[in-house]
């Protein structure tokens, strides 16, 4: 059974790559997307930490 930490970085992590799924096919170049993706994963990651600090998880 998975923690509350793990969900959280589940339901974290699909939303910002379902997001990130949904423009995909917008851009026009696969380096673009490539790019995109390890941005937006970068960020995810930075990001996680400081949101499970704030909401107390």
């Amino acid at each position: 059974m998975p923690t509350a930490l793990d969900v959280t970085a589940l339901a974290f992590y699909g939303v910002l790559c379902s997001l990130l799924a949904a423009f995909a096919p917008q851009t026009p170049r696969i380096w673009v997307r490539a790019l995109v993706g390890g941005m937006v994963g970068i960020v995810a990651a930075v990001l996680l930490p400081i949101l499970r600090g704030a909401i107390g998880v």
